[in-house]
Formats: C-alpha cells, structure tokens, sequence
C-alpha cells in the first residue's frame, strides 16, 4: 500500500549534482524567465524524467536566505515534478530581488518548463 505522500517524493536521481550536468544544460543555451525565476533547459534521458539542479548565487543574502530559496524551490519542483514535461534536465535560478512565494515558484515554473518544452521540440 503506498501513500500519497510516497508518489511525490523527490528520489536522488531528480537532482543535477555533477558540474558537468550543469555545463551541459547551460552549454544549450536553451533559457527562458520571468520576474521570479531564470530556467535554463536541456535535453535529458527520455526514459527517466525531468531532473533539475538549484544555482543560488551569494548575491540573494546570506546563508539563511539562500538555503530558505534552495527549499522553496525543491519543494515547487517536488509537487510538480509529475507535471512538468519529462526528459529536461533544468537549472533553476530565483531572480535577485524577488521574495517569492511557494505559488509563486510552483505557477513560474510550469509555465517556464513548458514553454521550453515547447521551444527545444521545435
């Protein structure tokens, strides 16, 4: 019996980690944002799903800042990760200046993994 819960769970495979990723998905030059979020996209493993890193410059604030933005981001890729479009890898980086919100972050980031969806299948 699987909860709920259990089907949104963020497994380890979803997360960018090496440089290498990184510099791959910045290398397609493939970006689109908003007044909350900068998404850079690339083509990832069709098979396994969209995966997503978090690029959080020193320029947001101080630790305690950053690491909050860190956790609302993962928490918006978390409960849309079955929504998004599979087979990105995404970078996700919150805008200086902003202060958003968690539906803040969840509505810019569908709206900006689908309009690259879109933009890399043409």
């Amino acid at each position: 019996m699987t909860s709920p819960l259990h089907n949104h769970r963020l497994a380890a495979w979803r997360r960018l980690r090496h440089q290498r990723d990184f510099n791959r998905v910045y290398a397609a030059r493939c970006r689109a944002g908003d007044g909350q979020l900068l998404v850079y996209a690339a083509v990832g493993n069709e098979q396994r799903g969209t995966r997503f890193g978090l690029s959080v410059s020193r320029k947001h604030g101080n630790a305690v800042r950053r690491g909050r933005l860190k956790r609302l981001l993962r928490e918006a890729f978390r409960v849309q990760q079955h929504d998004l479009p599979s087979g990105l890898d995404l970078v996700l980086i919150p805008r200086q200046g902003a202060d958003p919100t968690l539906e803040d972050l969840k509505r810019s980031l569908l709206r900006l993994s689908n309009k690259l969806a879109a933009r890399m299948s043409e």
